[in-house]
């Protein structure tokens, strides 16, 4: 089975120490979240979920 590319997010770009969010779509369609200095812990949202989430961050910015 294929593993997904994980993409650094671009607001991430400018990291000293290579540090940032990565988010990729898990084969099961959820949207999942680490920080790259921890890959091994992963937060996993339903795509509604995760697109709530956005719009809310968004909205505060």
């Amino acid at each position: 089975m294929p593993e997904h590319q994980w993409q650094k997010s671009s607001f991430s770009g400018g990291s000293i120490n290579g540090e940032c969010v990565e988010v990729v779509a898990g084969l099961d369609g959820s949207i999942r979240v680490r920080e790259s200095d921890a890959p091994d812990v992963v937060l996993a949202a339903s795509r509604s979920a995760w697109g709530a989430f956005l719009r809310s961050v968004k909205a505060e910015s």
